[in-house]
């Protein structure tokens, strides 16, 4: 059963992320996929700033954390050396999954966020696996605690 997670770790996590010329496509713009890759990082150090690195995460659980779904929205357009605050945000909890909310805006240097431009939102859904078998399991009781 998915319940929604009202807490501190419902905050919104910010993780800035530098556009470098080796994320833009051919027109001079971040490339489509590359939002996935940010969201991905955002959501790694969210996890970190949780206290859980996903490394050792699976070394001491045998699990892990895989991608089941997502939907992404592109709203405008990223270029070379912009600075992006890229978000990760809980949105649903249960006992082997989790979804969570993300965004990508550009933020103007010396700007604070209501300035922000919103470059791509979408939602990410996660599900633990067995690390080996990658057979469905239950998310660690203190990843689950830690989000409550």
């Amino acid at each position: 059963m998915k319940m929604p997670i009202t807490s501190m770790s419902h905050s919104v996590f910010e993780h800035p992320i530098r556009i470098y010329w080796e994320d833009t496509d051919a027109g001079g713009i971040v490339f489509y996929a590359n939002y996935l890759k940010f969201f991905e990082r955002a959501r790694t150090e969210w996890l970190r700033a949780l206290g859980f690195g996903q490394q050792v995460l699976r070394d001491t659980s045998g699990g892990m954390f895989v991608v089941s779904e997502t939907s992404l929205r592109y709203h405008s357009p990223a270029r070379l050396d912009d600075t992006l605050i890229v978000t990760a945000e809980l949105q649903t909890g249960g006992k082997a999954s989790l979804t969570i909310a993300q965004r990508a805006y550009f933020r103007t240097p010396g700007q604070n966020q209501k300035n922000d431009r919103l470059l791509a939102e979408g939602t990410i859904r996660l599900g633990w696996v067995d690390s080996t078998t990658l057979k469905p399991g239950r998310i660690p009781a203190p990843v689950l605690e830690a989000l409550k």
